[in-house]
């Protein structure tokens, strides 16, 4: 595992929380730390220069768009996705899973948590229609792009991340929704656990195969849905998982993610039941969250690293972040308003730019509006995620914690 790593440096005292050290072949990453995500190997209307600017540590892409386009192959010739996409620092890429199940099953934006009389055909999207089909050995799944039939598989994830190159990926998993029954829930952990044994097997074939390449870390993901006696049976599964090399030694994941449905007013809770059952020496990434009172709860339950695609998201349709709150840019109290988004925030965009030009550039479907908002919004949650663990490591936490709160949420 040359080159791979973590370390704890701090402890947030009475919860969870702590800070440390992830490494990697292509650099460390400081944890706790957010993790932009770049898609299709960029994060949106924004240079990988530029995001190495505002402090991103680490990018995170989707195995399942750089499958469909350009082609895993051709990454691995380009010299794997560090390389395609002229980002020096650690990546991330996700198995695949979340994509063939959200694209391709087409799951209701809003998840009920009364089940009572539906069955696991009703998390279908009205409208929708359902193109991914799970079954023991994988999915199979339609292109959202073309139409054309794909087959995923665990081996056949770790086959495509492999080429991918990226430094820490994920085995496949099963994503379920709060829509789903708990007997499907149950069946579907079982699932994951099965997948996760063989995506360790086939990730330890490969990479005594690929030698020619860095070493990548794979991390289990936990699924559960909110149900603590499945997440942290699931995480007590994966942490106890071992699978022999080619030489026959013995290794488990290098760390966790944990995913699937999460009710945002128990996240901290199901995190911490999560976190509770895994081991401290192993890092622990929790896919998809983005609001900043998230990531202190995250933080404060043993959450390590994060992302999400919602501060570039938000940035092309004009919501931009700021200490006091989020607001959009387009409205017309921004018209005249000669002033940046954020007077204490170092960006690029503050510091050249004002809210009045960035309302004009939406006004005139400009692409630079997207451009600019979004180096802002990155470097807000970037920023936001430094100060927490610099809080951490000082000890000013709980003061960090209760004026930027109070500040951001002042209807609360």
């Amino acid at each position: 595992m040359t080159g791979y790593g973590f370390m704890i440096n701090s402890e947030l005292p009475g919860c969870r929380g702590r800070t440390g050290v992830i490494s990697t072949p292509h650099g460390p990453i400081e944890t706790p730390a957010f993790i932009a995500v770049g898609t299709k190997a960029t994060v949106k209307a924004v240079l990988p220069e530029s995001m190495a600017e505002l402090g991103a540590q680490a990018l995170l892409a989707n195995a399942y768009h750089l499958y469909l386009q350009p082609g895993a192959d051709i990454i691995d010739e380009a010299g794997g996705l560090g390389r395609f996409m002229n980002w020096p620092g650690p990546t991330f890429t996700d198995s695949g899973g979340f994509q063939v199940m959200s694209l391709g099953v087409g799951f209701k934006k809003v998840l009920a948590m009364d089940t009572a009389g539906l069955g696991d055909d009703d998390v279908i999207a009205e409208g929708k229609t359902r193109l991914a089909h799970v079954d023991e050995d994988g999915v199979t799944f339609t292109s959202h792009l073309n139409g054309s039939r794909h087959r995923f598989t665990p081996e056949i994830s770790m086959q495509i991340q492999h080429q991918l190159g990226a430094d820490i990926i994920f085995a496949f998993d099963e994503l379920t929704t709060l829509m789903n029954t708990r007997a499907y829930q149950e069946r579907s952990v079982d699932r994951t656990q099965r997948w996760a044994e063989r995506c360790l097997t086939e990730h330890l074939r490969l990479t005594a195969e690929r030698t020619h390449r860095p070493y990548q870390a794979l991390f289990g993901v936990v699924q559960g849905a909110q149900y603590e006696d499945l997440r942290r049976q699931a995480a007590r599964d994966l942490a106890a998982l071992r699978r022999p090399d080619a030489t026959g030694v013995d290794h488990g994941f290098d760390g966790y993610g944990i995913g699937g449905a999460l009710e945002k007013e128990r996240l901290g809770e199901i995190v911490g039941w999560v976190t509770d059952e895994l081991p401290d020496d192993k890092p622990r990434h929790l896919l998809g969250i983005a609001e900043p009172d998230d990531f202190f709860v995250a933080i404060e339950n043993g959450a390590d690293t994060f992302d999400c695609v919602n501060p570039s998201r938000v940035a092309r349709n004009a919501a931009v972040y700021s200490r006091d709150g989020r607001f959009n840019v387009n409205t017309a109290r921004n018209r005249r308003a000669f002033t940046p988004i954020d007077d204490e925030c170092d960006c690029y965009t503050c510091a050249h730019y004002t809210r009045a030009y960035l309302h004009h550039l939406f006004k005139a479907g400009e692409m630079l509006a997207s451009t600019l908002c979004t180096i802002h919004n990155e470097r807000f949650i970037v920023s936001l995620v430094d100060r927490i663990r610099a809080s951490i490591a000082d000890g000013s936490y709980a003061d960090f914690k209760i004026n930027f709160l109070k500040r951001y949420y002042p209807a609360r």
